[in-house]
């Protein structure tokens, strides 16, 4: 099966070993979603985050992990039972990876991750070459008590073959990375690149998502006063742009771009995301 997943990075057209190995691990997560669908985790569960507006949405950067949130709340969630079928997916189109549960069942984010070189080393990849023990590493993380208000999406992708993914409408998402940005503790240029994106597609978030997630985690989930509206959004949103150093920001985005992706990044600026934020309130 390994003519498939050749035939698929023929696609990327990679210019380069770095855009080579994005290439592999956004195949091998298609690949791992196609698994979790036919381990009907999709009934349980809805796809979420940066990979999912990557590989749905066609977000023009890479992605590294795996993001979902559970429907309903469930602390017993078990993450064994899809891996079992995940792994026997692999092995049908000729992978051979780890897949292990790093699970703590006191912990609302459950984590397991996938680690694979046979990719690399059957299809002779560049990036394999630099060091045959080099593996692919893709985690998957799931929110077992999810905040409310969340609104789910359906669509069909495929490839490895037909089936139907889960996942959250753009306003949800945009909502969980509006989260994200506010209460990180450190700068991640990726979120502001998804800020800039969902301002381009003319997205608003879902403020009643927000405001439940920040009722959860975060410097507000102890204000009983919190009310979310746009007035809130806008402010503190303001605050964050003046915060950030917007050079550490590129630097951590500049890898998961393509070169011509990578130019409008020396516009990063205080008054480049505001202008953002202006025309996002105008939507």
């Amino acid at each position: 099966m390994n003519d498939i997943i050749q035939a698929r990075l023929a696609e990327y057209k990679a210019a380069n070993a770095i855009e080579e190995e994005n290439a592999t691990k956004e195949i091998i997560q298609e690949v791992a979603l196609y698994g979790l669908w036919r381990a009907r985790f999709f009934d349980v569960a809805v796809f979420q985050g940066g990979t999912s507006l990557r590989i749905l949405h066609k977000l023009p950067r890479f992605s590294e992990d795996l993001d979902f949130m559970l429907i309903e709340p469930n602390p017993k969630f078990d993450w064994a039972p899809y891996l079992k079928i995940l792994t026997e997916t692999f092995q049908e189109y000729g992978l051979n990876p780890e897949t292990v549960s790093r699970e703590q069942m006191d912990r609302r984010i459950r984590n397991a991750v996938i680690k694979d070189n046979s990719v690399a080393n059957q299809l002779g990849l560049s990036f394999g070459a630099r060091d045959a023990r080099k593996k692919l590493k893709i985690k998957l993380e799931i929110d077992v008590e999810p905040p409310v208000h969340s609104i789910d999406a359906f669509t069909f992708l495929d490839f490895p073959v037909d089936y139907e993914v889960r996942h959250q409408d753009l306003p949800s998402n945009f909502a969980l990375k509006i989260h994200a940005l506010l209460c990180r503790e450190y700068v991640k240029g990726r979120d502001w690149y998804d800020f800039s994106w969902y301002v381009a597609q003319g997205i608003f978030p879902n403020l009643p998502h927000l405001e439940a997630a920040l009722r959860q985690f975060g410097p507000w989930s102890e204000d009983k006063s919190l009310s979310v509206d746009r007035n809130w959004f806008e402010t503190q949103i303001t605050s964050k742009i003046h915060e950030i150093d917007w050079e550490d920001a590129r630097l951590d985005v500049r890898r998961f771009l393509r070169p011509v992706e990578a130019e409008s990044l020396g516009l990063w600026s205080n008054r480049f995301f505001e202008s953002k934020l202006k025309k996002l309130l105008k939507s």
